[in-house]
Order: structure tokens, then C-alpha cells, then sequence
């Protein structure tokens, strides 16, 4: 299958077999060198490089924001609070779709959103996110209580919404929240808008914070991270232009 699909792709099925044959007592068919050397070879000749989302920065946000600002309508409103809500808490889509409103509580200084599963806490034991006020229009916590201004006590917390503006009980995936992403880029007029993603929240967020001088810990412990490697990653791709070491050669010719 190696000329059908994604080496990468290809990997984790060869990872899922590991884990199966693990599972009922067998031996690791998939730790034979012939294995490994096969794998290696597929990545060589048929490897391409990983896509990823462009990050939605502070910038992107603030056009997204005043574009929803300027009708007040239940979608708006919804769209909103996911956009603020996923980027200051750096949520994966997972998480976004799988929140409740039951796991939300506000506080004098922000809220604090229960996230009891995430890619990184597969046991359940559960990590808590805070998100502090803000001024003005860009506050997520305001943006979030007038979204739960229409939903009840329970259940999801980003729904889908009809045509006219009914709010439904059931929630939506990960992949919808992409398109309202790409959705609402358009409408803000962003550049390349297309080619955002649920992830770009998350990584906009990572990106936006180092550049403005947050920690590493601080950024980890925002979106539970847990590898340094993979928020630099984001960091790194975020700031190709801004701490580029060719930017700074061009700039001190002054010509």
C-alpha cells in the first residue's frame, strides 16, 4: 500500500498491529529489522511532507472578532465563543466538540472548562484549563456566557445551529469545526483563508504567546502540551518571517 496512501498514515496501522499482537500474548511481528528496513525505505521513496494549518494569530482573530461583532445573530454569537474560547484555551478540536457545559465554571477572574479526555490524558483523569477575563471585545469569558446564554444547563456546549436559527441538542465534530474555521476566514478576508484549519486556533495561540513573551512552561501548561518538541514545532512555523536570521542581514543593509 505504500504507492495508495501516507507513509505516515502507514505507520500507525503498523503501530495498531503492534499493539494488538501485544495485547493477546504474541510475538511483535512488526519489530523484525525486515519490517523496520521496509518502513524506512517507504519513507525515503514515497515520503511527503507533512501539511499543516497556518496558525490563526492575535492579528486574524481581531478581524475574525469585529466581523462577528458587527451582526448579532445566534450563529455569530456561537462562532464567537468557539473562536475565543479554542484559541486562549488552545484546545484541540476533540476537545472543543467533546465540551460540556457542565464542566464549565466562572469565576470572579475568568473560567475554568474541564477537559476530561483529551490526546494526551487517554486514562481520563482530567486536566482544567482557566482562561482570565479580557477588555473589551476580545474577552473569551464574555463570549462564552452570552453563547450559554442560549443552551440549558447541560449537555454540549458548541452545537449545530439550523438555517433559521434554531440551536439543536446535538453537538458537532471536529471536522465541522474546520469548515466554520475556514468559514469564517473567508468572510474576515483573511489571506490564504482556505487553508486554515480547527488547529489553527491552537497553534495561532502558541505562536501569538512566545511572540509575546510568554514562557515554554506557561505555553505547555495552556494547551497540555506535553512535548516541547511539537509547540516548537508550531512556534517555529508561526515565526518563519518574524526571527528569521535572513530578515536580519537584509534589514542592516539599509539599501
Amino acid at each position: 500500500m505504500a504507492g495508495d496512501i501516507n507513509p505516515r498514515t502507514l505507520q500507525r496501522r503498523v503501530v495498531a498491529l503492534r499493539q494488538w499482537h501485544t495485547s493477546q500474548g504474541f510475538n511483535d511481528p512488526t519489530g523484525h529489522p525486515l519490517v523496520k528496513k521496509t518502513l524506512t525505505g517507504i519513507a525515503r521513496q514515497h515520503g511527503i511532507p507533512k501539511v499543516k494549518a497556518p496558525a490563526l494569530t492575535l492579528d486574524a482573530i481581531l478581524h475574525i472578532n469585529h466581523v462577528l461583532l458587527e451582526k448579532s445573530t445566534c450563529r455569530n454569537t456561537r462562532d464567537r465563543a468557539l473562536v475565543l474560547i479554542g484559541f486562549f484555551g488552545a484546545f484541540r478540536r476533540s476537545e472543543l466538540v467533546a465540551m460540556q457545559i457542565q464542566d464549565i465554571t466562572f469565576h470572579k477572574a475568568g473560567v475554568e472548562i474541564l477537559v476530561p479526555r483529551s490526546k494526551t490524558d487517554q486514562s481520563g483523569e482530567g486536566r482544567t484549563c482557566a482562561i482570565p477575563r479580557g477588555e473589551g471585545a476580545l474577552c473569551p469569558v464574555d463570549a462564552l456566557q452570552d453563547w450559554l446564554a442560549y443552551l440549558g444547563e447541560s449537555g454540549p456546549v458548541f452545537r449545530r445551529i439550523t438555517k433559521t436559527d434554531e440551536v439543536l441538542d446535538a453537538g458537532f465534530t471536529g471536522q465541522q469545526v474546520s469548515l466554520i474555521i475556514k468559514r469564517l476566514a473567508n468572510m474576515a478576508a483573511l489571506e490564504n483563508a482556505n487553508a486554515y484549519s480547527g488547529h489553527s486556533l491552537r497553534s495561532g495561540f502558541a505562536t501569538q504567546a512566545r511572540r509575546q513573551g510568554a514562557d515554554l512552561v506557561s505555553i505547555m501548561r495552556q494547551g497540555r502540551w506535553q512535548s516541547e518538541r511539537t509547540v516548537m514545532g508550531y512556534i517555529e512555523a508561526g515565526d518563519a518571517f518574524q526571527e528569521n536570521a535572513a530578515g536580519v542581514v537584509l534589514n542592516a543593509t539599509g539599501d
